[in-house]
């Protein structure tokens, strides 16, 4: 397979005479200089300017980005371990930063070769039949990563190669014959990187033959012994819990992995806040949106309460990806109201977060306690936790008496997608003392009706998450109501009554006597 090639300039030679007579391209340098001299020497570089190593990489600044430099300039292979959604991947495909911006090889070539140290026959034979004259051609740095998910049908043939018959036979060849070979990933990434995600999920014998090439440079494929001496930065990545749920990483192999490096979930709410503002697709482009900074916060609070929550899976842990999409939901369900009713200022609301339930059972792996209260219970009651976790922050000093009493006085109200915003304002007006204890939020008289409706709700519902007043599924707020003891209780306590009825009886007649 052929790579494609830039246009032929004075600054990128076309043949391997002026590359030979190119300053810039000396031999010296692509002889001598492998992928991972590569990478230590632009890592330097990039080190001594103070430019960002990994771009959009937050909260790994102390723990896992330094030791990705260590293991880089040690010139290691290395392995990041660490949960889903920790940003192993993104790390990974980052690495092609560290790659030159253009690189030379022999044109057509499979597997990329040097053209001052060709590895294959097919390209040996090319530059001692044309010499000079032969075809370069230029690869860039995003043609240098390759990527392949491991999966338990990966075979031998997938990753290092197998014979073609019919290459074999166009071109007269013996099936021993080197040129017969159909290469696979890791000859493709020769003079590149080469990513292998969730390693421990590759069968044992393949993890052997992955080995054999790194350690020896050759394999055998189909009985027939194949020499290569690849120049590749093998890079992996793995979830702890793959060691004994799916497979393992076998030793030799893990043994020759320079560093295992531990990545993690955002520490605290700010990372994770960052984080989710980084990724998530807010901006639409028709309408004004303005999103509260309380939201963020519980839709971010949501990951922690969850990874707290003890009938959620620990081992699976919850992945940044689930307040990503959360937030994406929300603002959806905010853009759907607007547009129903024609407004043209978007701002989503907690009660938008419920709406993203299908979003969130999803990313959650339950326990067996977890799985018998019912993914959507589970996952409500962790939104109602969050929104009074975020509710204290805000309204921790805050008197809600005045609230009550209006709803204990039998005063109720309903906030629906399906009513206008100026209407259900109207209605959150009626609520005596609401609108008044919005200060914090930063609610004025200025403010908009939807931020202002968006407001009261988080008000209303963090009440609701305190068991200060109840909301129905419909999203009707009203009276906290009384619960009832369990029947057992009842009973318990009418047996109690009858027994100190019976006493006062009996002590009754005893003083008559």
């Amino acid at each position: 397979m052929s790579h494609p090639s830039l246009p032929s300039t004075p600054s990128f030679p076309s043949t391997l005479g002026e590359l030979r007579s190119s300053a810039e391209h000396s031999a010296v340098r692509l002889v001598n200089r492998s992928v991972k001299d590569e990478m230590r020497e632009n890592l330097i570089a990039r080190l001594r300017s103070g430019e960002t190593i990994f771009p959009g990489i937050i909260g790994y600044e102390d723990t896992v980005v330094p030791q990705i430099i260590n293991a880089v300039l040690s010139k290691q292979n290395f392995i990041l371990l660490g949960l889903r959604g920790q940003a192993k991947s993104r790390i990974l495909r980052s690495l092609t930063a560290l790659l030159d911006e253009q690189a030379p090889y022999i044109a057509g070539c499979e597997i990329r070769d040097n053209p001052y140290k060709p590895l294959c026959k097919r390209c040996k034979l090319l530059i001692a039949g044309k010499g000079d004259e032969t075809p370069i051609a230029w690869m860039s740095r995003d043609e240098r990563y390759i990527e392949k998910l491991a999966t338990p049908d990966v075979t031998v043939a997938d990753l290092v190669g197998d014979l073609d018959p019919i290459k074999a036979a166009r071109g007269g060849e013996d099936l021993a014959s080197e040129l017969t070979i159909h290469y696979g990933l890791l000859p493709r990434a020769n003079r590149g990187i080469f990513a292998i995600n969730e390693l421990a999920d590759l069968a044992g014998k393949i993890q052997v033959a992955l080995f054999n090439i790194m350690q020896e440079g050759d394999v055998q494929i189909k009985g027939y012994p194949v020499r290569l001496e690849l120049d590749v930065a093998l890079t992996f990545s793995a979830n702890p819990e793959d060691y004994t749920a799916r497979g393992k990483i076998v030793t030799p192999l893990k043994d020759r992995i320079g560093s295992e490096i531990r990545t993690h979930y955002a520490e605290n709410l700010e990372e994770g806040l960052a984080i989710t503002a980084q990724e998530a697709w807010t901006e639409r482009g028709h309408a004004s949106l303005v999103i509260p900074q309380y939201l963020r916060e519980i839709v971010e609070q949501v990951a922690f309460t969850a990874r707290e929550d003890k009938r959620v899976d620990k081992r699976s842990g919850v992945s940044q990806r689930l307040p990503i999409s959360t937030m994406e939901l929300v603002v959806s369900n905010a853009e759907r109201r607007a547009l129903l009713h024609g407004e043209e200022e978007v701002v989503p609301r907690v009660g938008d977060l419920y709406t993203a339930v299908p979003g969130i059972t999803g990313k959650v792996e339950l326990e067996y306690e977890g799985e018998m209260r019912g993914a959507d219970t589970v996952v409500k009651e962790i939104l109602r936790a969050s929104i009074g976790r975020i509710f204290d922050r805000y309204f921790a000093d805050l008197n809600t008496q005045q609230i009550e009493q209006w709803f204990n006085l039998g005063g109720s109200t309903k906030i629906e997608d399906s009513q206008p915003t100026e209407a259900t304002l109207a209605e959150l007006r009626e609520i005596q003392g609401l609108l008044e204890k919005l200060k914090p939020l930063g609610i004025s008289a200025k403010s908009s009706p939807a931020e202002t409706v968006a407001a009261a709700e988080f008000l209303l519902e963090g009440m609701v998450a305190h068991r200060r007043i109840s909301r129905s599924e419909e999203r009707a707020f009203f009276a906290e109501r009384k619960q009832q003891p369990p029947r057992r209780e009842r009973e318990r306590v009418g047996d109690e009554n009858e027994y100190e009825q019976w006493q006062t009886r009996r002590s009754r007649r005893g003083n008559f006597n």
